[in-house]
């Protein structure tokens, strides 16, 4: 079975049609790992836009099926338990006032066990201020913005970004299978391995290859590669901060 190349790569969140004046967020790169020994990492959020930003942070968790399909989760509130056994990923704080051209942090925090790999959606969505939202706007204040926009032909768009939470005792196992018409990678360890820098290039045009993409693969996943006459594979397997590069010759 292959890997999922994407992992459903995050979708935006749209309001309204064509953009003149609006916030204009952009949350960094769209993969990020809170490796084993750290409990957070920072996220910052840059705003790029003509508007101040009033952004909502959304947490989900992703479970696979036995048949590698991705179940998302709703968002799960925090319960009467300890913190310690909350087995959730809290983004502190959820709600941000971004000025134009300005930046906002938000911590990115796990509380539980992390005896396996966890997956999570964050996303970041620009909203219309209301009291319901918590940013402690006054009615005024929401107004006087609300118009602000309307006045403007407006675009809202949300992005998110993909989370890997690895165990605290990561082991890599990446097993390679060179065959006749294939080249399989198979993660045989208890946490996410990337595929980086792929590509394929024609053997006697070294210039003609492929654009270059970014696999990752799941415990238990594997990717294969088909190979191709007169035709190269290379990538990068990276396994935490290891790295090796590997090719794969032509059939």
């Amino acid at each position: 079975m292959r890997a999922y190349s994407y992992l459903f790569l995050m979708m935006g969140c749209m309001w309204g049609a064509g953009a003149i004046a609006s916030p204009s967020i952009n949350p960094g790169p769209m993969f990020g790992f809170l490796d084993n020994g750290k409990s957070a990492v920072l996220k910052r959020i840059y705003n790029a836009g003509s508007s101040t930003a009033f952004v909502k942070v959304v947490v989900q968790e992703i479970i696979y099926d036995n048949r590698g399909q991705p179940i998302e989760q709703p968002p799960k509130a925090l319960s009467t338990v300890p913190m310690a056994q909350q087995n959730t990923l809290l983004a502190s704080p959820a709600r941000m006032i971004i000025p134009a051209n300005g930046m906002q942090s938000t911590r990115l925090l796990f509380l539980g066990s992390r005896e396996q790999e966890r997956y999570y959606r964050v996303r970041f969505i620009p909203v219309l201020p209301s009291s319901d939202d918590r940013f402690d706007q006054s009615d005024d204040d929401q107004k006087n913005y609300k118009e602000a926009l309307t006045a403007q032909v407006t675009l809202l768009t949300g992005f998110g970004t993909f989370m890997f939470v690895r165990p605290d005792n990561v082991i890599f196992d990446t097993r390679l299978k060179d065959e006749k018409g294939t080249y399989s990678v198979h993660n045989a360890g208890n946490s996410v391995v990337a595929l980086d820098f792929v590509k394929s290039c024609h053997v006697e045009k070294a210039s003609e290859c492929s654009p270059v993409a970014q696999h990752y693969v799941l415990p238990g996943r594997t990717y294969t590669f088909t190979k191709e006459e007169n035709k190269t594979h290379s990538f990068v397997l990276q396994e935490g901060a290891s790295k090796r590069a590997i090719s794969i010759p032509t059939t």
